[in-house]
């Protein structure tokens, strides 16, 4: 019986004396291994800068871009009814903003609250991966598979006003819940999950092939199974919030369409309309969508081969979400998330040196162009 199927059920709400010893637990190189690499990467974007463009613009100019703009936005002001400024915000879901506010509280600074947060999500995702992982494999390849995740191309995003830590701490945390048996734990976190973005609703299929798995291994039903069905609140109060301001239920996805270009398209759509711009667009718009979207797929059918089924689902499901659209963007931020490829490379990588060396040195490449991409203000997903 593995490990997880072993574990015994622990109540949600704990003591300080449990904290205690979650505190002893960390691996403190695992939490300095990140902060020197948030210190280096968000270092190097400004001194890149600099000495590539001779510019020197404020702290606040460099990370406040893009999507950053919407939720630095609506940490300040909050959601507003149609026919004001900024209401095409309303596509960007609410948790991440509300905790930004709530550190604002604390940094007197709306993009420090951001940071703060994110900051906090990023260490907890690292060890949330090192925790999941080592129950399949060897401790080096837990090290190796956050490693990995903290060095991706687009890991910068871990580090700033997105939403990407965040989410990424909060997935985990619900599948590591439920290996462990902790089904009120896993419903949760899957709620606030889709409370923080679209994908969070993935989760419940990926959670039911958890249940259908220890059903396999029992025999036997387990009523806090049903937890698991929480995970919809979230998106429910999404949806309310949307009708509360517009009285429709899915008026986020008109703003999509009108101010994004994205409706939902079979999957073959976006990934030729990918393809198409390949050769008429920048790398950026072209190569690089392409490249992720294969990444994506073959990893997916790698993951089906070598990890759990509901790790497989999940890498499936999200790079059907991802290519089911009229407009495909964004797809090397987007893969962040997908946790098991940092597991796969991180499996072969701590048998095979060269492969190590081979990621390793394409990421951080590929990371230094991108984050110097996006803190001079150049589009970089």
């Amino acid at each position: 019986m593995s490990a997880d199927l072993a574990a015994k059920p622990r109540p949600l709400f704990t003591t300080s004396a449990w904290w205690k010893q979650q505190l002893r637990e960390i691996d403190w190189s695992i939490v300095l291994m990140i902060l020197i690499i948030k210190a280096v990467v968000l270092g190097f974007a400004v001194v890149s800068v600099q000495t590539l463009f001779d510019q020197e613009p404020s702290w606040h100019e460099m990370w406040s871009r893009w999507d950053a703009v919407h939720y630095l936005r609506l940490a300040r002001q909050g959601y507003v009814p149609p026919g004001q400024e900024g209401h095409v915000s309303l596509v960007f879901y609410p948790l991440y903003p509300l905790l930004t506010r709530i550190a604002s509280l604390i940094t007197r600074d709306t993009l420090g609250g951001a940071f703060l947060v994110s900051g906090i999500a990023s260490l907890a995702a690292g060890l949330l991966l090192q925790r999941l992982t080592a129950l399949d494999f060897p401790a080096a390849v837990a090290r190796n598979a956050v490693w990995f995740l903290f060095i991706f191309p687009t890991s910068y995003f871990l580090h700033i006003s997105y939403t990407e830590s965040l989410f990424i701490a909060l997935t985990l945390g619900c599948v590591l819940a439920a290996r462990s048996d902790r089904w009120l734990l896993a419903g949760v976190l899957a709620a606030f999950a889709c409370f923080t973005r679209v994908n969070g609703l993935l989760l419940m299929p990926v959670l039911a092939v958890e249940v259908l798995d220890r059903w396999r291994a029992t025999r036997r039903i387990d009523w806090r199974w049903l937890c698991i069905g929480i995970g919809v609140f979230g998106f429910a109060a999404y949806l309310l919030l949307n009708y509360r301001l517009t009285g429709d239920l899915f008026a986020f996805s008109k703003i999509m369409e009108q101010h994004w270009f994205k409706k939902l398209e079979p999957p073959w759509v976006g990934v030729r309309d990918v393809w198409l711009r390949v050769f008429g667009v920048n790398l950026a718009e072209g190569f690089h969508e392409f490249f992720y979207i294969v990444l994506g797929f073959v990893c997916t059918v790698w993951c089906w081969l070598r990890l759990r089924p509901s790790y497989a689902l999940w890498m499936t499901l999200n790079w059907l979400l991802i290519c089911s659209t009229s407009f495909v963007l964004s797809v090397p931020r987007y893969t962040l998330p997908l946790f098991p490829i940092f597991i796969l490379f991180a499996e072969v990588a701590t048998k095979r040196a060269w492969f190590y060396t081979l990621v390793t040195v394409w990421s951080l490449l590929s990371l230094a162009i991108f984050v110097t991409r996006f803190a001079q203000g150049t589009w970089a997903f």
